[in-house]
């Protein structure tokens, strides 16, 4: 059961919203919604959700047990190895038995058979909520609950379960610990959402129309004006879908009660790759920061430990998104480019316009992409140099026009502005303009309920809705 599925939006969310604001008190609010989470979970990964509380149980007992003998690292210790532990297991020991078996080809061993492990939806999410919430007891951040309930809340809240964005509990603790009804909240909670929606249904839905044929092709028939296109589209369906799940998560927060930080800032409009990671997925990149990069000693060792770190954290963001060598690739792509700006790269790019930077910017994350999107290393490289060859592939075949509808191109269309911040440029200047003459305050109320309208419409006569995030 995913945000933009019909049984959510008209049967799962209602249901629980009515029940959860009918509720007398904080602690059945809680209750209710912690039921609901689980139950949420359950609907797509069935006997799953036992991992999860198991999990949550885990780290609860951890948090404890930190708090009554402090100073001890033994216990943090041990909630790394068991959280990482039942993360690789699940998402990496089928990578890691093919990595071992590869290694072995040459000789006599007989190879190893490990029988396809289920990837739990969200695992990489909730295994990294919880862990951040037993390193900041033992960092003295936030106190040990006392009781599970309000960790079971945190961890299995549905907003953000299965797409993020990867909330820290030191954000939430006040919210779930002390909220009360908030009109304005709740009302913006239902804006934020239906632009969410509208992103992931009107745009990246129909973005995806055009990079998964054209993804699934082999690349050595594309032109490069068809690869390109299906790379832009690529672009434009990754963005709109996740900011577009990141805004629904927000939303549902807020009409709920909480308040959940920033995800996603234009990172297509960056000058610097650092820059892309200050904007682009903001609670994942925050996350490697203050509990990998950090700890490793961030940029106080000198220049060759700072390069090693950078190294290590985009290693492990781009294995964080699957079990694939093309994610290691994507992630190794970003380290190296965060690399070359701080041996100067970075200095000089600020000196120029900020053109050169942006354009930089999409060239690099462009090109990672192909990796990112790609089967396996060999499609993407055949992809790349689909890329950048005149004359390449099948003309007669395979061209732009025969993939864009009109509705896909005007989907296209504004996914490239509005993920460039032109929208974002023109409503800062339609700004001016209506604090001289305001509208009337149903017109952006109607503009939201048109919004939702054509969603509902879209999802009742397409079924064409991908869902990315199971590799993650």
């Amino acid at each position: 059961m995913v945000f933009s599925s019909p049984v959510f939006l008209f049967l799962f969310l209602p249901i629980v919203l009515m029940l959860v604001l009918a509720a007398g008190t904080l602690r059945a609010r809680n209750t209710l919604l912690t039921i609901a989470s689980l139950f949420f979970y359950a609907w797509g990964e069935g006997a799953f959700v036992v991992l999860m509380i198991t999990m949550v149980l885990v780290n609860y007992a951890l948090a404890l047990s930190i708090a009554r003998w402090p100073g001890q690292r033994a216990w943090v210790v041990l909630a790394v190895l068991l959280n990482i532990g039942a993360l690789v297991w699940f998402k990496y020991a089928n990578f890691l038995v093919e990595i071992l078996n590869t290694l072995l080809s040459g000789g006599t061993t007989t190879p190893f058979v490990l029988a396809p492990i289920h990837l739990p939806i969200g695992i990489s999410f909730f295994i990294f909520q919880g862990l951040s919430y037993v390193i900041d007891v033992h960092r003295g951040h936030v106190q040990a609950e006392q009781k599970p309930g309000p960790v079971a809340l945190y961890v299995s809240m549905f907003p953000q379960l299965i797409a993020g964005p990867i909330v820290r509990y030191r954000d939430v603790a006040a919210d779930i610990g002390e909220r009360r009804f908030d009109f304005e909240l709740f009302a913006s909670g239902i804006r934020r959402f239906v632009i969410g929606l509208s992103k992931k249904v009107l745009i990246a839905d129909l973005a995806a129309r055009v990079a998964d044929p054209i993804f699934d092709l082999d690349p050595d028939v594309l032109p490069a004006s068809v690869a390109w296109l299906g790379l832009v589209a690529y672009a434009v369906q990754i963005y709109f879908d996740f900011s577009g799940y990141s805004d629904m998560a927000i939303g549902l927060g807020r009409m709920l009660g909480f308040r959940f930080l920033e995800n996603f800032n234009f990172p297509y409009t960056a000058r610097s790759i650092r820059e892309f990671w200050q904007r682009w997925h903001i609670s994942l990149s925050t996350w490697f920061r203050d509990y990998l990069y950090i700890p490793l000693g961030g940029n106080r060792k000198g220049p060759t430990s700072t390069y090693m770190n950078l190294f290590i954290v985009f290693f492990l963001t781009g294995l964080w998104h699957g079990a694939s060598w093309n994610f290691v690739v994507w992630g190794l792509m970003h380290g190296l480019f965060m690399v070359i700006e701080r041996l100067g790269a970075g200095r000089k790019l600020s000196a120029l316009p900020r053109a050169f930077g942006t354009v930089y910017v999409l060239l690099v994350v462009l090109m990672a992409w192909v990796f990112f999107r790609s089967s396996d290393i060999t499609q993407a490289w055949h992809y790349i140099l689909a890329l950048w060859s005149p004359g390449h592939g099948d003309p007669m075949r395979y061209y732009p026009t025969y993939y864009l509808a009109n509705d896909v191109t005007l989907a296209l269309l504004i996914g490239i502005t509005g993920g460039l911040g032109w929208w974002k440029a023109l409503t800062e200047r339609s700004w001016g303009m209506l604090k001289r003459h305001p509208l009337p305050n149903w017109v952006p109320d109607l503009s939201i309920l048109f919004l939702f309208v054509l969603c509902a419409m879209s999802l009742a006569t397409s079924t064409y809705h991908p869902f990315i995030y199971f590799r993650f």
